[in-house]
């Protein structure tokens, strides 16, 4: 999502319309784009090894993992086709429940970054696993208080932990990953606690699927999913899992 000096408001209403450069994307994925690698997506993305340890690895039952990495048009839309996430929202994490909505986060001045929550069954994906597709296909973890044309620190790379053990494994593999000099830069991904997650407005959830036709989502999400498909077959589903379902399927009586 692209800063200007006007009101975030005003951001997302200009990126919502449909430019030449939205077409063409709507045009590519129509043709099968989320299911091709395009050279600039493959260039786009880091392959990265697997966390070498996971502490969360005996955790039962459905878990949660909260991540930060730029506009969460892109993240959510990732992680909704990973297989073994039950559903992923976007919203806002790091501040407090008073400024969280989109026209105050957008200040930069809230404390919160644009973040999405994901709820994943750890008998189909781990957290590690998770981890390592937020490094390598969600986002760039070396960009300091920006992702892409984005520039904040609501934009900040961040992973909040809800547990030791989430701190713990997310620690290891950031050193683990700058050991092995797998980014040309350091990476600057914070690792701090969740003190709360606040879902966004309805209008921003489900945002890559519902809105293909955007010049936003073309250039700088839909590389994303394909670099997912291309890097993480196993892992990828080719149905998302939308928030928008599931809150249908609740509403229509039993």
């Amino acid at each position: 999502m692209i800063m200007t000096n006007s009101s975030p408001l005003a951001r997302h209403a200009r990126r919502s319309i449909g430019t030449l450069a939205g077409w063409v994307g709507a045009l590519a994925l129509a043709a099968g784009a989320l299911h091709l690698t395009s050279t600039s997506a493959a260039e786009s993305a880091v392959k990265i090894p697997a966390a070498s340890a996971d502490d969360t690895s005996s955790a039962a039952g459905v878990q949660t993992a909260v991540f930060a990495g730029g506009c969460f048009w892109g993240v959510q839309g990732v992680f909704q086709r990973v297989n073994g996430v039950v559903q992923a929202v976007s919203g806002y994490a790091g501040g407090k429940k008073e400024t969280a909505m989109y026209e105050m986060v957008g200040t930069g001045l809230t404390g919160h970054a644009e973040s999405v929550k994901i709820t994943y069954d750890p008998k189909k994906v781990s957290y590690g696993t998770l981890l390592q597709i937020y490094f390598s296909v969600a986002h760039d973890p070396t960009q300091l208080n920006r992702q892409d044309p984005d520039s904040g620190p609501q934009y900040r790379s961040a992973i909040f932990y809800a547990d030791a053990a989430q701190k713990q494994t997310a620690e290891r593999y950031i050193a683990q990953l700058d050991a092995a000099k797998a980014y040309p830069k350091k990476i600057v991904t914070q690792v701090v606690p969740l003190t709360e997650f606040y879902a966004a407005e309805g209008y921003h959830q489900d945002y890559l699927t519902l809105h293909p036709e955007s010049g936003y989502i073309a250039r700088f999400d839909l590389p994303k999913v394909a670099n997912l498909k291309s890097l993480f077959p196993q892992q990828f589903r080719a149905e998302p899992a939308l928030v928008t379902a599931r809150a249908q399927t609740a509403a229509k009586p039993q």
